[in-house]
């Protein structure tokens, strides 16, 4: 037996299929897709707004006028789902503009279907960006109260469904709240219209630059009273059988990255759509690094998406999408 043949049977040569492009292309395991990605956006009132928001690079505050361009780039990279943010004219203790019929998320649903009607429009509800103080729902002696805050939710998911959404995402992470926005689409005639529930939303650090963004940090205490703790992966689990049970479609992990155990154990169990959240702390800390020439940006969040995806997301919510969409094509 010669020293070739030897060698060939001690070992086995993982790199024959590594040599070239065409074969790692041929091989690979997990693939994305544009069509996977949501693109998150940030609407606000007023005209001819396009203001880059200084801790996300390369996001925007965008008018309504803005829209139907947004539309148009989005269309020509393959980018077919928006998660829709508003910021309201005014804040109250009730956010009202939350669940108002010309409430800029309403608006901008509008705007969106009259641009590319074939663009699926998801809707977040919550009060926290339309509340004086910050948080998701009423407050009752300086606390959230949950069960009066689900019929503000409820409202809001309705009247996004009205606007036209094709799919509304709780995100307030109180108790019950994705039962009451069920009944009240049913009951509006809206049994159609699915739900995306922010099942597994833990109380992250890695939300600071949306909280910029969205102008919706707390005036007054966290939110670590009903997002979920960090350390525990098990209440997630329940946190998304209950979701489930209550009538959402679609269950997301949030964050991604910190949390990519949850998501592949949610993959193992549960048959319903997942969806990750690529949030705005993980978009920024790549942008920063990039700039300081410490890594390659656009190559690093390709490999953040491909992680995503491998651990059992099937569409990934991100800031990324442009720029990974134009490194796909």
């Amino acid at each position: 037996m010669t020293l070739e043949t030897r060698t060939t049977q001690r070992f086995a040569r993982f790199r024959r299929l590594r040599g070239s492009e065409g074969l790692r292309r041929l091989v690979r395991e997990t693939r994305l897709s544009p069509e996977e990605f949501v693109y998150p956006l940030f609407v606000v009132h007023g005209r001819d707004v396009r203001e880059e928001i200084p801790s996300m690079p390369g996001q925007y505050h965008l008018s309504l006028d803005r829209l139907a361009a947004e539309a148009e780039e989005l269309r020509s990279l393959g980018v077919r789902a928006v998660l829709l943010f508003g910021l309201p004219a005014a804040k109250d203790d009730a956010g009202s503009e939350a669940y108002a019929d010309d409430g800029i998320v309403q608006q901008a649903v509008r705007a969106f279907k009259a641009a590319d009607p074939e663009l699926t429009v998801i809707t977040d509800v919550c009060l926290c960006e339309y509340t004086d103080h910050g948080h998701c729902g009423v407050i009752v002696d300086g606390e959230i109260d949950n069960d009066s805050s689900l019929e503000l939710l409820a409202r809001t998911a309705v009247s996004h469904a009205r606007a036209g959404a094709d799919l509304v995402a709780p995100s307030d992470m109180l108790d019950g709240r994705v039962a009451a926005i069920r009944s009240a689409l049913d009951g509006a005639n809206m049994a159609e219209t699915p739900i995306m529930a922010y099942a597994a939303k833990y109380a992250s650090a890695f939300y600071g630059p949306f909280r910029e963004a969205a102008e919706s940090a707390p005036q007054f205490g966290d939110r670590r009273g009903y997002q979920m703790d960090p350390p525990n992966a098990r209440e997630a689990l329940r946190e998304i059988e209950a979701d489930i049970a209550e009538g959402a479609d679609i269950a997301m992990v949030k964050p991604a990255l910190a949390y990519l155990d949850v998501l592949s154990q949610a993959r193992q169990r549960f048959d319903l759509p997942l969806a990750a959240y690529n949030v705005s702390g993980e978009y920024a800390m790549v942008h920063a690094a990039a700039r300081n020439g410490w890594i390659d940006g656009p190559r690093v969040a390709l490999e953040i998406l491909t992680s995503i995806k491998r651990a059992g997301a099937d569409m990934i919510i991100t800031y990324h999408a442009k720029e990974v969409a134009r490194a796909l094509q």
